[in-house]
Order: structure tokens, then C-alpha cells, then sequence
């Protein structure tokens, strides 16, 4: 198994941190993993991006221009990335606040309501957490056990006392990610 996934937004939206929890998880299970940051210049509002690579194999780059997963969470990113999917692969975003959706038919599309499921949980910063759920749901590559683990990793010891909202949010989005309407 291997799996190359683009994570891309805003700075501020928890894009690194996403791909981070997400690589360390594969690094609990004893998988190679790389997890390549792509960021401007500012601290937030600016464009952030992560690859992520999953693999049961050694990883021969970290660098690729083709995605089996997309990870979306804003137009310019959708814009930029939804045509390195490759055929048949998986593009999950958040519509809010895309005006031009997606428009390919060779790849499977799903969304979810990270913003406003991260509102109604009452934590907007447990969006990140809530897509990464959504992801998790559709493509289980990492044990929930190790996810845990990974944000123990992550997290600086003293916002431990976060993770059970952390495991909340993936919950919550495992739970209401949608079939793409066109």
C-alpha cells in the first residue's frame, strides 16, 4: 500500500498540522512516511500545503506532481490541485467558500462540512481534525490507536489535554462526510 496525498488551504486552517498527525501515525504502524511543507511567507491567511506519503514500501521521493488523494480546503487550492488527482483517485473538500466546485468526473468526489460541523462542535479549531476524520473514514490507512499516538507526537505536552477533542472532531467527521451534488 501506498498513498500520496496533497493537504492544501490557508495557513491557520491546521493544514501542516493535519499532514503531520497524519505521517507520525504512519510512523506508529512502522511505515515509511514523508511529509513535505509548502508554505508563503505569511503567518496566516497565506497558502499552505502538505504532501504526505504513506507506504508499506521505501519512498523513493518525496516530491510528486500526481495525488491519489486531494485534500481540499479552499478555491485557490481546489484550482491548483484537482487536476494532479490522479484517475480514479479521491478529492475531499470543505464547500464552504468554494464558488467554482469540482469538475471531474474520472475521480471519486466527497465533501465535508468541516467549518461548520467545527462551529457546531463549538471549537473552530478542531476543523482540521473534523476533515481529517472525513479522510480516515474513507480511507482507513492509519489505525485510530495510532492517530492518537501520532497527536501525542505532535501536540506540545502542554495542549495534551486537547487530544480527547482531537478524537472528537475525527469522530464527527468520519460520521458526516457527503456524497459530491453537482
Amino acid at each position: 500500500m501506498t498513498e500520496e496525498i496533497i493537504i492544501a488551504g490557508f495557513g491557520g486552517q491546521g493544514v501542516l498540522s493535519m499532514g503531520k498527525i497524519l505521517a507520525y501515525s504512519g510512523v506508529m504502524q512502522d511505515q515509511e512516511v514523508t511529509w513535505m511543507p509548502s508554505y508563503g511567507p505569511e503567518m496566516r491567511g497565506g497558502t499552505a500545503n502538505v504532501t504526505v506519503i504513506i507506504s508499506d514500501d521505501r519512498i523513493s521521493s518525496p516530491i510528486i506532481h500526481e495525488y491519489d488523494t486531494a485534500i481540499i480546503l479552499n478555491q485557490q487550492s481546489l484550482d491548483k490541485f484537482q487536476d494532479n488527482v490522479k484517475p480514479g483517485g479521491l478529492l475531499l473538500f470543505d464547500p464552504n467558500g468554494i464558488i467554482n466546485p469540482p469538475t471531474r468526473t474520472d475521480i471519486t468526489i466527497k465533501t465535508i462540512e468541516g467549518a461548520e460541523e467545527a462551529a457546531a462542535m463549538g471549537n473552530p479549531k478542531t476543523f482540521n481534525m473534523i476533515v481529517l476524520g472525513a479522510f480516515l473514514k474513507l480511507k482507513p490507512i492509519v489505525k485510530m490507536e495510532n492517530i492518537e499516538k501520532g497527536l501525542m507526537n505532535s501536540l506540545p505536552e502542554r495542549h495534551h489535554s486537547l487530544i480527547p477533542l482531537n478524537i472528537k472532531a475525527i469522530e464527527v467527521g468520519m460520521n458526516k462526510v457527503n456524497d459530491y451534488k453537482k
